[in-house]
């Protein structure tokens, strides 16, 4: 296949991370869309919990957001927030949580707050933290999924919302966070992946027609690369024919 865009390819990939029976904390835009991928691909006991509280969500469309009434119709069963949080998230009985970022530093920090200038007064005010703080620390594992560019993959984040792996190694277990931690970071150039000695991203995979160079054009730090950086496979035909049912 060839016919595709860099958003369907990050969306793929993101997608074929996910393994059939995981728990998986989804948020709303290019998680949602990886997560529901996965679920008619190759993890159709794949089960999703949204936000508001939806557990085992199975949307026939995309949701708009975390209240959209297709994932409570189609939910096992819908719980309170705190029930979500205390019971499934904190309790470390989520395989897997899907997080955007609008910044990310070279150790997975995210930023959604604010951009520039100081809390009180910054340039830009985001949409927030959301749950994203909590399924950053008490995930199995994390996985990001963001487009890549000088804007976002920036030497130091504005504003820590969520903890990846703070200043390197050790800094989670100070802080008592009991996940895994980022395990991958996913964009629409290629895949990055912790260092397992430094905890540092690192450039393992790129996409199809992508080159190392293009990568590291846009970060912001100097990017390591792996030694057997792979190429990522193109999207199937079907992959592509039910993502783009998903998201028509």
């Amino acid at each position: 296949m060839s016919d595709y865009t860099s958003d369907e390819m990050m969306s793929v990939a993101a997608a074929r991370t996910l393994r059939d029976g995981d728990v998986c904390f989804v948020g709303i835009g290019l998680p949602s869309t990886a997560a529901n991928l996965a679920r008619r691909i190759q993890a159709p006991h794949l089960v999703l919990i949204y936000e508001s509280g939806t557990l085992g969500a199975k949307p026939e469309t995309l949701p708009l957001s975390i209240g959209d009434g297709e994932l409570a119709t189609t939910a096992d069963t819908v719980v309170s927030v705190p029930e979500v949080f205390n019971y499934w998230l904190q309790a470390g009985r989520i395989d897997v949580g899907f997080l955007g970022a609008a910044q990310l530093d070279r150790f997975a920090n995210i930023n959604t707050t604010v951009i520039g200038g100081d809390y009180a007064d910054p340039k830009v005010r985001l949409p927030g933290a959301g749950g994203a703080p909590e399924i950053a620390a008490s995930c199995r594992e994390v996985t990001i999924v963001v487009r890549q560019s000088l804007r976002a993959f920036v030497e130091k984040v504005d504003f820590v919302t969520s903890v990846g792996f703070g200043s390197g190694p050790g800094d989670r277990e100070r802080l008592g966070l009991r996940g895994g931690g980022p395990q991958r970071v996913i964009t629409d150039l290629g895949v990055l992946e912790p260092d397992p000695a430094t905890c540092e991203l690192t450039l393992t995979r790129v996409h199809p027609a992508v080159t190392a160079e293009e990568v590291r054009a846009a970060t912001c730090w100097d990017l390591k690369v792996a030694p057997d950086l792979r190429t990522e496979p193109e999207p199937t035909e079907r992959e592509l024919t039910v993502l783009r049912g998903l998201t028509s």
